[in-house]
């Protein structure tokens, strides 16, 4: 799988370890970092990016397999967004929400052209969390309803009603059980909580549990289900056929607002302009993030239905932000939608991800038995990594954290000696390459990911 080393991108090509130690100190002495222990963490000085690689100040590229944080759809520095930026930025930087802007105007435009069924009004956020605070708010006011059920094994980010929607143990610090937040079980069958035997039953089994759940806290007291079209740092599962389809007929029996997250999964990550689009289910809010402008600028926003934007025709919303709809944010989206457009990337995701990367990941399976599971499509991948093949016993446990951790931290240690920056959560690798990652680079990353799957092996019980 291994291809030629190739020339070391501009403009970064001569190492500068000088820089490097100062850009490296200037961040420990005064940057603070997400989701860290910060005298724990050693972040890489990153000299430069271009398309699917970055690289260091010490001259050592990596192939990136983790998108930024399953962002950048179109990789790094694509000319015709930046260009974009440039010429928006000598137009006109910055201005207030209240008004109508060309590109503002046109982002909404592209996006409404794209999105399921009849989702035509965008509301512009900065980020996917805030998207998903205000997909509820919306939710709430709406239907009168307090209340809203979302999935274990989930991430709606950060902010304080996006978190507790969460179903991860990001949640726990930061949960005061006050958030009007219930949880329940989606579909997984490689870790069945309904003891399935079949996508059929799995499926069956969660929506009698869904529709239990609704029962037993009030269909009249639930605004919303939210769900990840599909779950993304989660563990990218796939949800069985019918299952999305189940609980929009449920939520339309008892009044909820259905809810889809596509931060992660949106913008072609699938090899669909959205998740929603693999399954024929249109919710009722949509809300979308990192992809939709490769992350350039930051820019999110919710995808809302003309029901529920008809109860804010006359009266007002009560929610924005000083920044929604940036004119910098909303240029680059227009100018990356367009290169999806036009230079076809939806379908090199599609393409790609049925003959060459689900292929080869499972071949991968095949020859490491630390391989439990591959799950995925388009350049949404997991591979679940395992001790035992007879129980499924995760390769480290739930949370793990310091010694526990160990075999994750080689394993990660490993991709990187090879020159693979890999996504890892838990027992998880992700796959999760730019959309438009040519299929020689591609085999390059396999190549080092077979490699790197050889320290996994080595700590299979028994």
């Amino acid at each position: 799988m291994t291809s030629q080393p190739q020339a070391q991108p501009q403009p970064y090509a001569t190492p500068d370890p000088a820089l490097g130690r100062a850009v490296k100190a200037a961040d420990r002495a005064h940057v603070f970092h997400s989701w860290s222990a910060q005298a724990a963490i050693d972040p890489l000085a990153v000299a430069g990016a271009e398309g699917s690689y970055f690289w260091d100040y010490e001259g050592k590229r990596y192939l990136d397999f983790t998108s930024g944080l399953v962002f950048t759809n179109i990789g790094y520095q694509h000319p015709k967004v930046v260009a974009a930026i440039q010429e928006q930025a000598a137009k006109m930087t910055t201005f207030a929400p209240a008004f109508a802007v060309e590109a503002r105007s046109e982002a909404a435009r592209l996006i409404a052209e794209r999105t399921p069924g009849d989702l035509d009004k965008i509301f512009f956020t900065n980020a996917g969390a805030d998207a998903v605070e205000h997909a509820i708010r919306m939710a709430r006011l709406h239907t009168g309803r307090p209340k809203v059920l979302s999935a274990y094994r989930s991430y709606h980010g950060g902010t304080q009603q996006a978190v507790n929607l969460t179903g991860d143990p990001r949640r726990w610090p930061s949960d005061s059980g006050t958030a009007g937040v219930v949880h329940f079980w989606a579909p997984f069958l490689y870790r069945s909580r309904f003891y399935a035997r079949t996508e059929e039953e799995e499926c069956a089994r969660a929506l009698e549990h869904l529709e239990t759940t609704i029962t037993f806290e009030g269909p009249g007291t639930i605004a919303a289900v939210i769900l990840e079209t599909i779950p993304g740092t989660a563990g990218i599962m796939v949800p069985p056929p019918g299952y999305l389809a189940g609980v929009r007929e449920i939520c339309d029996r008892h009044g909820i607002v259905f809810v889809l997250d596509e931060v992660m999964a949106g913008f072609g990550r699938t090899g669909e302009w959205f998740a929603a689009d693999l399954f024929g289910v249109v919710p009722d809010l949509m809300t979308f993030a990192k992809g939709v402008n490769s992350g350039y600028v930051p820019l999110g926003g919710v995808a809302i239905s003309p029901e529920i934007a008809d109860t804010f025709a006359t009266r007002p919303y009560p929610g924005g932000l000083t920044y929604s709809g940036h004119p910098l944010a909303c240029a680059a989206a227009v100018a990356t939608i367009n290169v999806m457009r036009e230079e076809g990337i939806v379908e090199n995701a599609k393409r790609l991800g049925e003959t060459v990367l689900g292929p080869a990941l499972a071949e991968l399976a095949e020859r490491h038995p630390s391989v439990g599971e591959v799950r995925g499509t388009g350049m949404f991948w997991a591979l679940d990594l395992i001790r035992d093949t007879e129980t499924h016993e995760p390769l480290v446990p739930y949370n793990a954290s310091g010694s526990s951790n160990a075999p994750m931290l080689a394993f990660t240690a490993a991709a990187k000696k090879h020159g693979l920056w890999p996504f890892v959560n838990m027992n998880r690798t992700h796959i999760v390459p730019p959309l438009n990652i040519t299929e020689e680079d591609l085999k390059e990353g396999l190549s080092a990911l077979d490699t790197a799957l050889n320290t996994t092996d080595a700590h299979m019980a028994g």
